[in-house]
């Protein structure tokens, strides 16, 4: 089921910086919400850079990016500060956004089941509604589609 054209909740978290995002204070430009499993993991990791290296495009294009995971604020200072990160990661421990966005689900990792984040990515528009989805993504050219989705200002 697509989320294309409903309105984001007003959700807010702390960063990694220990900082208050609020969603809300990002209407009137493109957002892109990006979900990932864990700081430091190689797919992470990768997905993360990509961002970082695009992030003066996205801004060329009036967006802002913002990374989130069920991570501590602490590890996404660290994160962020080992891999350079000229945006905001938003520390999630309690699921409001993941829940919100409907990214938790079952997986299956060396045979074993549990819940977890499914890679997914939200391109948020102006007003505030869903523009764009992407679940269940695969890292390599990822960024670049997500970029290549938000008009040139």
């Amino acid at each position: 089921m697509s989320d294309v054209g409903k309105k984001v909740p007003s959700l807010s978290g702390i960063t990694g910086d220990g900082s208050l995002l609020k969603l809300a204070n990002l209407k009137g430009r493109w957002v892109v919400v990006y979900f990932y499993p864990k700081d430091s993991t190689p797919g992470c990791t990768h997905e993360a850079q990509d961002f970082r290296d695009l992030y003066p495009a996205f801004r060329q294009r009036n967006a802002q990016v913002v990374g989130v995971s069920r991570d501590a604020q602490k590890s996404h200072a660290n994160f962020a500060a080992k891999q350079a990160l000229p945006f905001p990661l938003v520390s999630d421990p309690d699921e409001t956004w993941c829940q919100a966005f409907d990214v938790i689900h079952e997986k299956v990792l060396y045979g074993k089941r549990h819940l977890g984040i499914v890679r997914s990515t939200f391109l948020i528009d102006p007003a505030g509604k869903i523009a764009s989805e992407w679940r269940g993504v695969k890292v390599p050219g990822h960024a670049q589609a997500v970029l290549e989705a938000i008009p040139a200002q």
